[in-house]
């Protein structure tokens, strides 16, 4: 389902204020289907957070399951993202004036059957998909965006697999391999 304008808008608009009210008491309230959301708001979907400042990454959090409405998945995931991202510090006010905010409504992961690492770079459309690589407890994804950084699709899976914890060289028939799309929100 593509989102409207006016539902983007409403997008960005929960997730500033969901950090906004995080900075001002120290923790966010989710907010309520009383905010009038429209049907795709509504809908279960799942989303991440980007956060940046001057072009550099400052906070990224999503989710990859849908389990609730994507108004109340954009709010915690901006407020995971600035406040809960392992890799930073907590976010402050001052670099909060600072921020941009980019949200990617992921469609659902399909999973995809692939022999071995050729066949799944083969299968890869750089730029479109997201993927997702799972083996037991491990998981690790890249949103399409990382495509920007990484335009090779055997690079791109490698780094994956990397951060998954795995050598760039480990393949297994046991890791499931599922792909997805984003509709992407960006303020610049």
């Amino acid at each position: 389902m593509t989102l409207t304008p006016a539902e983007r808008v409403a997008l960005l608009d929960l997730a500033r204020r969901s950090i906004a009210a995080a900075l001002e008491r120290g923790g966010a309230l989710a907010p309520t289907p009383s905010e009038h959301w429209s049907d795709a708001l509504a809908e279960h979907r799942s989303s991440f957070v980007t956060l940046r400042m001057s072009g550099e990454l400052r906070g990224c959090c999503g989710t990859l399951e849908a389990s609730k409405p994507l108004g109340e998945d954009v709010w915690r995931n901006a407020c995971a993202s600035a406040f809960g991202d392992p890799r930073f510090p907590a976010l402050t006010a001052r670099e909060w004036r600072d921020c941009d905010v980019h949200i990617s409504v992921l469609t659902a992961p399909a999973p995809f059957e692939v022999q071995d690492e050729n066949e799944l770079i083969a299968q890869l459309r750089p730029g479109v998909d997201g993927l997702v690589l799972e083996r037991g407890y491990q998981r690790a994804t890249f949103l399409p965006a990382v495509w920007s950084q990484i335009e090779d699709a055997q690079q791109f899976v490698r780094a994956l697999k990397h951060k998954a914890g795995w050598s760039p060289d480990f393949w297994s028939p046991d890791i499931a391999v599922s792909r997805y799309q984003c509709e992407d929100i960006g303020e610049h």
